[in-house]
């Protein structure tokens, strides 16, 4: 168990390095840069001056040089200050934002679990029935339809004809958990619901997979009924690959609630994000890349941990 972690947490380094230079080779492709940017691309100032100025804000170095400068900040325990807002760190400004990115992550799983498992129970109990058909289908929306757009689509028609719109002031959940609770649910439902799609089918499946096995024969031959058999013998064999699939969908939810913070205007690691890709603010995109890949890798690795808490036959080698 021990060795299996320390591979693990190893591999995840790699994945994170290389995640780190992908992401500094893709902003730094970007047209532009910080300094524009802060100029507003005014022209107004001679090139010599804008020559210096890049050499004091350390744009103007090789992109060796720059990568090798920001992982040094790294492993001293920052990550940088931001090119835009001068004397703010990047790690301070991420200590902001993450709790929202996370707390919307968290929120958006729950609603999918709680859609989804039981949903995919029902379809597979209610197998090639009008039930069925319906869940099926609303499981194939949830995969068809980008949580983006049905997010644009709430938007606009809630906006038109039930007078939703999205709150400018974002309410910490220390503050007022309701208020807070109000602001997060819609973006929250709209992400979970395509997580719960795809949780929606992989639960059918394995339900309706464990349904044929001789102990739920045995079980129902001694007179047990069919909701103790489903919730006691077949959800405790049938959850380890719906885990499996939420910890693999960790990249979709945290990519997905990066866009909805844009649209609903919260103020989380997408908002962050968008508006440092903007200004062209290499150290905090960097940062905020790094952040979420080490939670995604995270993520992936508790839940390979929690099989042996689902099933106690798995052994770790």
């Amino acid at each position: 168990m021990r060795e299996y972690v320390i591979r693990r947490l190893l591999a995840a380094a790699v994945v994170v390095a290389l995640v780190s230079v992908m992401v500094f080779i893709m902003m730094h492709l970007l047209p532009g840069d910080a300094l524009l940017v802060k100029l507003g691309e005014t022209g107004r100032i001679p090139p010599d001056k804008m020559a210096q100025l890049r050499s004091e804000m350390g744009i103007d170095d090789p992109l060796v040089v720059q990568y090798l400068r920001w992982v040094t900040d790294v492993l001293n325990g920052s990550m940088g200050e931001s090119l835009i807002f001068e004397g703010q760190d990047v790690s301070s400004r991420i200590l902001d934002a993450i709790p929202i990115t996370l707390e919307l992550a968290v929120l958006a799983i729950t609603c999918a679990l709680a859609i989804g498992i039981p949903l995919g129970v029902l379809s597979a109990v209610a197998h090639d029935r009008p039930a069925d058909h319906l869940i099926r289908m609303l499981s194939l929306m949830g995969l068809s339809i980008p949580s983006f757009l049905l997010g644009l689509v709430v938007i606009v028609y809630g906006t038109l004809y039930f007078g939703y719109v999205p709150p400018r002031g974002f309410v910490p959940i220390l503050d007022d958990p309701v208020s807070n609770l109000r602001q997060m649910w819609i973006p929250a439902l709209i992400l979970g619901y395509g997580l719960s799609a795809s949780i929606m089918r992989m639960t059918r499946s394995t339900v309706l997979e464990a349904l044929k096995e001789d102990y739920v024969r045995t079980a129902r031959a001694k007179g047990l009924s069919g909701h103790t058999i489903v919730i006691r013998h077949v959800l405790r064999n049938a959850l380890i690959p719906v885990v499996t699939l939420v910890g693999n969908q960790a990249a979709f939810v945290f990519s997905g609630a990066l866009i909805l913070e844009v649209l609903f205007v919260l103020p989380g690691m997408g908002q962050l994000t968008y508006s440092a890709i903007l200004q062209r603010d290499y150290t905090q995109v960097q940062g905020n890349a790094l952040v979420v890949a080490s939670i995604v890798v995270l993520v992936n690795l508790a839940v390979d941990l929690s099989y042996g808490l689902i099933d106690p036959r798995i052994r770790y080698s």
